[in-house]
């Protein structure tokens, strides 16, 4: 076995919907980040043993296996395979946690784990929409689907408000959620904690998701979801378009190459929940993977966990009773923007990076995911 280093950790920013990004192909903007991470490594490319992308809704442009499209588009070498992962939202976790087990198993020395989703030009769900639209039938209309779940609504917003109603999460808990991720985004923004991390792309410099003008009065003026719910459209988490990726090498490939590791991969774990509920699984999966890691939550200096919807991290932080400072430090994905299949890279990106710049030694990533499931990592600066 052996060790998984991450060795480089680059991001787009963070583009709004029908932002700077949005007119970017996908394969091109997957393109830009690898080149980017290859460059700031100094890595050879063709010593690159495979490519793991994640990405959701494969369809149009973001279909094809874009983790191959996308570093063919690069210019980077053709022996070089890559293969695209849909664990929903935590596809590019997921492709960390396969580049780190084939490192670990010595099955491969250098792999790129990373993602790319440009909502703007391929909405959320559309190969289920367009496929339902052409005749091609429902995920959730099988007879053993039926069987075990009936003909209830399936989606991560019914599964928000549920989480919202289980646990006592207010809407006004909520709101003030989301102030503060647009607070810590625009603070960090301010304070050039992102610098380090982005590669501007296609003329963009910053995310463009933080808003210096929400406040709670504007929040409290906003229409429900639905019409006896609790959430607003400023409690979850914003349509964006973005790409990230991440190096992982192994102990010989650090060696052999002159790498500098800025963390290793300590301990992994993802789950499957409740897929009515569907966004609980960051609460089992964060304790199967710290009780894996021989910590407690209290160990961990730094947490991401993605806000899909501010009730999912809220509910979180009741079960696992994780300090509000260390968690989302510099803002999340209300405020930051959540590009689905590149979310779980840009979320380790940032973890990698505010781990270095404020000394902390252990960090937490995990994210709710479609269909019930959750990622886990804890990654440890070296």
């Amino acid at each position: 076995m052996s060790e998984a280093f991450i060795v480089g950790a680059v991001r787009t920013p963070v583009g709004r919907r029908k932002g700077a990004l949005s007119s970017a192909h996908p394969a091109d903007l997957g393109a830009h980040v690898l080149r980017a991470l290859l460059e700031r490594t100094g890595v050879d490319p063709g010593a690159v043993d495979d490519v793991f992308f994640g990405c959701v809704s494969q369809i149009g442009a973001q279909t094809g296996n874009i983790a191959r499209t996308a570093w063919l588009s690069a210019g980077l070498p053709q022996h070089v395979p890559g293969t695209t992962i849909d664990r929903q939202c935590g596809s590019s976790q997921q492709a960390v946690h396969f580049a780190a087990q084939a490192v670990g198993s010595c099955t491969a020395d250098l792999v790129v784990a990373g993602g790319v989703e440009v909502m703007s030009l391929v909405p959320i769900a559309s190969p289920m929409f367009v496929g339902e639209q052409a005749g091609m039938g429902s995920p959730y209309a099988g007879d053993g689907w039926r069987e075990h779940f009936g003909d209830q609504e399936v989606s991560q917003f019914r599964g928000a408000e549920l989480i919202a109603e289980k646990w006592g999460v207010t809407r006004a808990d909520m709101e003030q959620f989301a102030l503060t991720s647009h607070q810590r985004a625009l603070a960090a923004q301010a304070d050039g904690v992102f610098d380090e991390e982005i590669v501007t792309a296609f003329g963009l410099t910053a995310d463009e998701g933080p808003r210096a003008d929400t406040t709670l009065e504007k929040m409290a003026g906003l229409k429900t979801l639905t019409e006896d719910g609790r959430l607003t459209a400023a409690v979850s988490s914003q349509i964006s378009d973005g790409a990230a990726a991440l190096l992982i090498a192994s102990e010989e490939a650090v060696r052999r190459h002159g790498l500098t590791p800025l963390a290793r991969v300590h301990t992994l774990a993802v789950v499957g929940s409740d897929p009515i509920l569907m966004l609980t699984g960051p609460i089992p999966a964060t304790e199967k993977v710290l009780d894996k890691a021989g910590l407690s939550i209290d160990d961990i200096d730094l947490v991401e966990i993605n806000e899909a919807f501010a009730s999912v991290v809220l509910a979180w932080q009741k079960e696992i009773g994780a300090a509000p400072e260390r968690v989302n430090a510099f803002g999340g994905a209300i405020a930051l923007g959540h590009p689905l299949g590149a979310t779980g890279a840009r979320l380790m990106t940032t973890l990698v990076h505010q781990l270095r710049r404020t000394g902390g030694r252990y960090g937490l990533q995990t994210m709710c995911e479609g269909g019930g499931m959750a990622n886990a990592t804890v990654i440890e600066r070296v």
